[in-house]
């Protein structure tokens, strides 16, 4: 094969005029049922949890005092600008795969591989470390009623004395995989309630929270300097997407065209008005000095004599990072359904159930894998694996707007990101920028499934993909994406 020709294949594009045709045959298709508001809260369920729950506190201890409200709206502001990015292509090119999709039709095949490939193994890990998160929560509360469980399932080895397994983390990941796989629609709807709940329990906290801040407690705001602020606001930037998740439902989408950009920018607002009133509350109610760093709400209504109420918000906990699981498993399922339909991984992964018309095979396969790493690994290492693939692909999504905007300026697009091209530049600055924060073990496991995915693609994919074969038979799109 000459080097030429191996340019052209890993540049070739999939044609933006034909991609919202269906694809696939029949078992290969997803069922169009999500309305605005339920994928509006597939997207509050992924960013809302973490964050609130354990991120401020942990913040506003260590890292910015109670400039953690700073912090947020720095990321707030990052996370925007490739929000609108999202936004853009999500009305441009609704199909599923989100990144993944946009990649492979704006800058080519290769380019669209690897930020699928990073995305299996990102949103995997999220889910696994999600689930470790929600059963340390479980396990408080059981523990604070006096019904503990058995040493040996509390944890992954190595984690404390005995432990051989962090059970109900494995469970947790084994019931979000049978929840998706009973249909989008029944999903969506317990997504919906459960996300419903969880903000009514945010509420609660800085309703009753506003009633006991003392202002003293906000001097000095800024204890860490400004920089604090900034530093804060790379760790918590990571709370505040999980739209990119929900975007890959979007050929699962009633209206995708208006609906996705709409949910997009939705989800997004309502979670940064709920972080900086909870942010606003948290260090008002307590000095951010006394703070518990893994507990901040609960430690902060103790403080005020409202210890009843931490268990309420250790229930809000579990509910709350439950959702981001849904959201998560949601989004890696159907990256590797699109992928597997367009030939890059095998076609058996895209068949979907014949009558509930959603990725049965890959949802139970990332149900099996999330629950191993959930239930075997610690969380130090599980949360290794996360956030560089995210980061990339906020790069690459970002990028590529720019690109098609200047390139296909006719397309047709139900939403344009505003400020073109100073948005998505900031995007992708933002999204180096705290790429330069991740430690070098995050870098040599990328590096490692980034070789094992270079592996794969010109041993199989290169040849198999769609376009190849419509190539090889005649038919394809030029390698441009021309029709």
């Amino acid at each position: 094969m000459s080097r030429l020709r191996m340019g052209e294949g890993v540049l070739r594009r999939k044609p933006i005029e034909h991609i919202d045709e269906t694809e696939g045959a029949p078992s290969e298709q997803l069922t169009r049922t999500l309305g605005l508001w339920q994928l509006t809260a597939i997207g509050v369920g992924g960013i809302i949890g973490a964050g609130i729950f354990t991120l401020a506190g942990t913040v506003a201890h260590s890292i910015a005092g109670p400039a953690v409200l700073v912090s947020f709206l720095i990321a707030g502001v990052a996370s925007a600008a490739a929000a609108f990015s999202y936004a853009e292509f999500a009305g441009l090119i609704p199909k599923a795969g989100s990144a993944y999709t946009y990649g492979y039709a704006v800058l080519g095949e290769l380019a669209g591989w690897f930020i699928g490939w990073d995305l299996l193994l990102e949103y995997t890990a999220i889910v696994a470390v999600v689930a470790i998160g929600i059963s340390g929560y479980f396990n408080f509360l059981l523990t604070d009623t006096g019904a503990g469980l058995p040493t040996w399932m509390l944890g992954a080895p190595g984690t404390g004395e005995g432990h051989r397994v962090d059970l109900i983390a494995a469970v947790l990941c084994l019931f979000t995989a049978y929840l998706l796989n009973l249909g989008i629609k029944n999903a969506a709807r317990f997504e919906t309630v459960v996300v419903v709940l969880k903000v009514l329990v945010v509420l609660l906290v800085i309703i009753v929270g506003f009633f006991h801040i003392n202002t003293d407690n906000y001097t000095p705001f800024f204890p860490f300097g400004v920089g604090g602020a900034f530093t804060g606001a790379a760790t918590v930037f990571f709370a505040v997407f999980g739209y990119d998740a929900m975007s890959t439902a979007a050929e699962e989408s009633k209206d995708a065209q208006r609906h996705m950009p709409r949910a997009i920018i939705y989800s997004l607002a309502i979670a940064m008005v709920l972080y900086v009133l909870a942010c606003l509350v948290l260090t008002g109610m307590q000095h951010y000095t006394e703070i518990d760093p893994e507990s901040g709400f609960s430690s902060a209504f103790k403080s005020v004599g409202l210890g009843a109420l931490a268990d309420v918000i250790a229930v809000g906990a579990i509910i709350g990072i439950l959702t981001v699981m849904f959201t998560f498993m949601l989004g890696v399922t159907r990256v590797w359904f699109s992928m597997s339909r367009d030939g890059l991984l095998p076609h058996w992964f895209a068949k979907t159930h014949p009558t509930r018309h959603v990725p049965t095979r890959v949802t139970w396969i990332v149900g099996v894998a999330s629950a191993a790493i959930a239930g075997f690994v610690p969380i130090g290492a599980a949360a290794e694996l996360t956030n560089i693939g995210i980061l990339l692909a906020f790069v690459v999504v970002c990028s590529a707007v720019i690109v098609l905007r200047y390139r296909r300026p006719d397309l047709p697009r139900e939403f344009r990101a505003p400020f073109m091209p100073v948005t998505p530049a900031i995007g992708v600055i933002a999204s180096i920028w705290l790429i330069t924060y991740l430690q070098v073990q995050t870098w040599i496991r990328f590096v490692v499934w980034f070789l094992i995915g270079l592996v794969i693609y010109f041993g199989y994919s290169y040849r198999n993909s769609g376009l190849a074969k419509a190539a090889r038979d005649g038919s394809a799109a030029r390698p441009d994406g021309a029709p």
